[in-house]
């Protein structure tokens, strides 16, 4: 049974106190999820960043695109504006999804072996 001290300042275990966390990391269960969650995290950012900042150099440099009238004094700007929020929250949505079902089993998985070894 490993001992683990808890660092009083941090408020969390050091990662050094216990073999266990090198031991996961260097597993294969450690690297697919760590796999899992790039593939995932790392295009939808980008693509959340490059919508967004689209946005923008949209409202500096095309003000007469994003003036365009759609419906009463609803213009494009507003409307994308919006999309924003929107594609915020289904951001959110899908990675929720991708998160239950792809990653918490083996973060569930990876963690009990951790309890499991570390004596907790």
């Amino acid at each position: 049974m490993a001992h683990v001290d808890k660092d009083p300042d941090a408020g969390h275990y050091r990662a050094d106190s216990a073999p266990i966390y090198k031991e996961l990391h260097e597993t294969a269960e450690f690297a697919e999820l760590r796999k899992k969650y790039r593939g995932w995290a790392i295009p939808a950012t980008v693509a959340f960043l490059v919508w967004y900042l689209l946005y923008v150099v949209l409202s500096n440099w095309a003000p007469g695109l994003m003036g365009i009238k759609v419906i009463g004094n609803i213009n494009i700007a507003l409307v994308l504006g919006l999309l924003q929020f929107v594609t915020t929250f289904g951001i959110a949505y899908l990675y929720a999804k991708h998160s239950s079902k792809a990653l918490d089993p083996l973060a569930t998985s990876l963690g009990e072996r951790y309890a499991r070894e570390a004596g907790q």
